[in-house]
């Protein structure tokens, strides 16, 4: 149902977001906005702030944000008519009546949902009965106890010979849904040449596809045996749409309230083993390659969900597919990033035989986009001539003009372009002027994503540190001013101190805030993000003060010595350019002493 946008506003703007919010979260002032502890996800530190001037919430945690009517679907489960139905109750405000078109649409999906789920219930039922040993002895085979089973409500459609009437649709029939329901619903297929219709799933173990409610909305089988198609999916149907629909997509939601990593694999059975090892937020598309519906779906869910393939040739075509279908849709902050497994295995075999270990180290080495797309270019064709090297240089910038963000397809080409722009030589080195083009263009990566972020990973820990612990940028003002940083870190630094010396008892959630309406979100979140925190523990903001002090000191104690041995070399380069003296020596080895010394005294403090 359509609600009218004036009717809307209104009902926003007479509910209270904080009342609200405060039923479900203990919510302490702080200036204009109110913080708590956010109930998307498990946390000690509030990261959760609601501003009712503006009538939003915002977690700093795990992104989630929104209105009065997003906050009630997400935290009851409720649908948007029945929310909107729910606060305007609340608020004293008559909802507009449906149209009988759409009363009459609702109903009708109403009654699809009901047929689904007794489908799913007489699917489990043949499976824990005498003619469903065939399939259990498959999902036990396969390492599921019963209790997982149960959990993803698995079950077993039967056989059903040639010309036999449908016991599906018998026993449904007795509940009181009509071979229509049951035809519109996916569960039944009629033949061409006007015989009863018959069962769609025949002889398959059976996996229930649910909606982000968790309500079963279709379902996928396998087949037992030979037989063809190896996997089915439910047909679309008013309840279903394949391009849309995420595999455990309303399990992974819930989960998400205590991880921030979504895994996306390619079967049920990969998502159901990963959901057993440790991994629960897993989700897997429906027989296709990730479309860009799913691409987006996830992304409300994560900024950069990891894409598990198999590290054989069909992995990786499947993870071109995947980049192909992403990079038109690319925004700051939203990509993909891929994980590929041993040759041969998946991520059932793999924690099977490696345990969860294992794939947490794949899962923590995974690539970003950029790499996939480099790599995919990379390996097309040779670039031992400079023509081959322009068609490689071509393909890539074809690539990076897909994109249709700006911002985004700027920084593409950028990286490309740098990377097919071989290194000039100077005067006397060797190989200037002498290239033979037979042998291969040096095309390693001279900004390597990975090696780039590895650059900047102190800058950033400290960073971290001071924005988690405010109170420190005030106590190591001066030393601070001295660090060198990155040129977008420089200004993040700047902008700490700008808004500490006017609010100097800001506490850490509030100063995020504040970076976050000052136009730092997207370098915020670079130096937030989780491998800053689990690399240094101190620039957590649970961490003591205490502790956030020695780190923030040691790092700058590194800076500083870095910064001597950098004016060390660069005075060494300066005394080689003049008259070779006993003074001008004497000179540069005092200077190596004092860094030496420094250096020494360092380590003595560890």
């Amino acid at each position: 149902m359509s609600f009218p946008n004036r009717f809307l506003d209104e009902l926003r703007n007479r509910t209270s977001l904080v009342d609200l919010i405060g039923r479900k979260v203990n919510l302490q002032r702080r200036g204009k906005e109110h913080l708590g502890l956010c109930p998307f996800h498990k946390e000690n530190t509030p990261s959760f702030t609601v501003n009712d001037d503006k009538a939003f919430y915002h977690c700093f945690g795990c992104g989630a944000h929104g209105d009065a009517i997003s906050f009630v679907m997400e935290t009851e489960n409720l649908t948007f008519p029945e929310t909107v139905e729910r606060l305007a109750g609340d608020a004293g405000m008559e909802v507009p009546r449906a149209t009988p078109e759409e009363v009459q649409r609702e109903k009708r999906r109403g009654g699809l949902l009901e047929a689904v789920e007794a489908a799913a219930k007489w699917f489990q039922q043949r499976l824990q009965g005498p003619e469903g040993k065939i399939a259990l002895d498959y999902f036990t085979n396969r390492g599921l106890d019963s209790e997982t089973i149960a959990k993803f409500r698995l079950g077993y459609a039967p056989p059903l010979r040639r010309h036999e009437p449908s016991r599906l649709a018998a026993d449904l029939k007795k509940q009181g849904f009509e071979d229509a329901t049951l035809l519109e619903a996916g569960l039944l297929t009629a033949p061409d040449d006007g015989r009863a219709p018959y069962d769609f799933f025949r002889n398959r173990v059976m996996f229930p596809i649910a909606d982000r409610r968790d309500r079963v909305i279709a379902f996928g089988g396998r087949v037992l045996g030979d037989g063809e198609p190896k996997y089915l999916n439910s047909r679309d149907t008013p309840l279903f749409d394949k391009r849309r629909t995420l595999y455990n997509h309303a399990r992974t939601r819930e989960a998400l309230r205590d991880a921030k990593e979504v895994i996306v694999a390619e079967g049920y059975m990969d998502v159901i083993a990963l959901s057993r090892g440790g991994f629960p937020a897993a989700v897997a598309p429906l027989g296709t390659a990730l479309t860009e519906e799913q691409i987006e779906t996830l992304w409300k869910l994560v900024e950069e969900p990891v894409l598990c393939f198999d590290g054989d040739n069909a992995g990786q075509r499947a993870a071109g597919r995947a980049a192909e279908r992403a990079l038109p849709l690319l925004k700051p902050g939203k990509s993909i990033r891929f994980a590929f497994l041993p040759e041969g295995q998946d991520p059932d075999s793999l924690l099977a035989e490696q345990g969860p270990a294992a794939l947490r180290n794949i899962l923590d080495a995974a690539q970003p986009l950029a790499e996939v797309v480099w790599d995919i270019e990379r390996r097309a064709g040779p670039t031992d001539t400079p023509e081959r090297m322009a068609g490689l240089k071509a393909r890539l910038r074809q690539q990076a003009s897909r994109i249709a963000d700006p911002t985004v397809r700027e920084q593409y080409r950028n990286l490309f372009d740098e990377r097919t722009t071989p290194q000039r030589r100077g005067p006397g080195l060797p190989g200037r002027g002498n290239r033979r083009w037979g042998q291969p263009i040096e095309t390693r990566p001279r900004t390597n994503l990975a090696a780039a972020a590895a650059s900047t990973l102190w800058q950033r820990i400290l960073l971290a540190a001071l924005i988690n612990h405010p109170a420190l940028i005030d106590e190591f003002g001066e030393q601070l001013i001295d660090v060198s940083l990155d040129a977008n870190l420089d200004k993040l630094r700047e902008e700490l101190h700008v808004i500490v010396a006017a609010n100097p008892d800001l506490d850490g959630q509030v100063l995020h805030s504040h970076l976050n309406s000052s136009g730092f979100a997207e370098i915020l979140s670079h130096v937030l993000d989780q491998s800053v925190l689990e690399s240094c523990a101190f620039t957590r903001p649970d961490a003591p003060l205490e502790t956030a002090r020695e780190g923030v000191a040691k790092i700058l104690v590194q800076f500083q010595h870095q910064r001597q041995l950098v004016d060390h070399r660069a005075f060494g380069q300066q005394a080689a350019k003049e008259v070779d003296t006993e003074e001008s020596y004497a000179r540069f080895l005092q200077r190596g002493e004092i860094v030496r010394e420094s250096a020494n005294a360092e380590d003595g403090a560890d």
